[in-house]
């Protein structure tokens, strides 16, 4: 377990030439991250906060626990071995092999430092999957790459993307796959686990029976199978399975509707406590259009508590110091909710 006195996050630089290092110097010096350890490069910090016109001291740390000895003020960066050389080189906003291999290895190394109960939660700067495909890495992204590195005895534990924001909270079925072969995966099974995923999140969160809307896959909920079966066939049996154990399940509920109602906003509590969609763009376009600011990528059923901005790493503007930090920032606070240090 950590101590009192050691960093309770770990936030990992994401692909090198894009905005992660710039975003993360402006959280650490908005007083942000006082908190954190950052696993990346030295130099890439260095140059992102000199992208972000900060003068910010960076300390190169040998070993992660000697973040204790960091001086004040100074960002604490520990360098993980075995990053490609020259990071600090490569061009802004380009997809570049090595940058790929050293976004992952950062991701591995934290994942580690995690795993070990030397940090209490991971927070991810963006990466890019280009750039990691180029690199050979076998990963679409983030949670997959996070579900394979904490599987226990070659059994993958199940995962399930959330993005969330002060106003919504939506959890995904399926993620990172083409629209037709997202449908094809979806069955009871996976819905069902999702639903109790969801339910064990809400419980973390502080919510001792959260309510759970389920948005069906067709447009109507599919208007009692005129628009399509799924809600009749795979959707409502898993709501069904997951309300006899005790889960506060309803739906399916047409999904142009469900966001609205579930939505909390000053003037209009919400209905719900979290939406569950059955494909990435159904959940996510609700999310980010209430803006990508404050928005968090949390990936729930993993033994670690890992949060994300929601967004990428915008390489047509990095480097330009013009990127916000403020997803960064609400990433940081979200994992320190779900450890308990709110």
């Amino acid at each position: 377990m950590t101590t009192s006195t050691a960093p309770r996050l770990a936030v990992t630089m994401g692909d090198p030439v894009g905005i992660g290092p710039e975003i993360i110097a402006k959280a650490f010096a908005a007083g942000a991250l006082d908190d954190a350890l950052v696993v990346g490069d030295v130099q890439v910090l260095r140059r992102g906060a000199r992208a972000a016109g900060l003068r910010l001291p960076v300390a190169w740390l040998e070993r992660p626990e000697d973040v204790l000895r960091c001086p004040p003020g100074a960002l604490p960066v520990w360098q993980p071995p075995g990053l490609p050389a020259g990071l600090a080189q490569l061009p802004w906003g380009q997809i570049d092999a090595r940058a790929g291999a050293a976004a992952a290895a950062c991701i591995t190394a934290a994942a580690g430092l995690a795993r070990a109960g030397q940090v209490a939660a991971l927070v991810t700067a963006p990466l890019h999957k280009e750039a990691l495909g180029a690199a050979g890495v076998p990963f679409p992204g983030h949670t997959e790459m996070l579900q394979a590195l904490c599987a226990e005895g070659g059994t993958l534990p199940p995962v399930r993307m959330m993005l969330a924001n002060e106003q919504l909270r939506v959890v995904l079925v399926t993620i990172h796959m083409a629209l037709r072969a997202a449908i094809e995966a979806l069955d009871t099974p996976g819905i069902l686990q999702t639903l109790r995923i969801t339910h064990r999140a809400g419980q973390r969160f502080g919510m001792p029976a959260p309510r759970i809307a389920v948005a069906g896959l067709n447009p109507h909920a599919g208007e009692g199978g005129r628009f399509g079966d799924e809600e009749i066939r795979l959707i409502t049996p898993a709501i069904e399975a997951a309300r006899a154990e005790g889960i506060d399940a309803r739906g399916p509920f047409a999904p142009d509707t469900v966001f609205m109602r579930a939505r909390h906003a000053p003037d209009h509590p919400g209905e719900f406590d979290f939406v569950v969609a059955m494909t990435h763009d159904h959940g996510l376009i609700p999310v980010k259009y209430l803006g990508v600011e404050e928005g968090v990528n949390v990936t729930l059923g993993l033994p670690l508590v890992r949060t994300s901005p929601d967004h990428g790493t915008a390489f047509d503007v990095a480097g330009q110091g013009v990127a916000r930090a403020d997803s960064l920032v609400a990433a940081a606070r979200m994992a320190r909710r779900l450890i308990g240090l709110r």
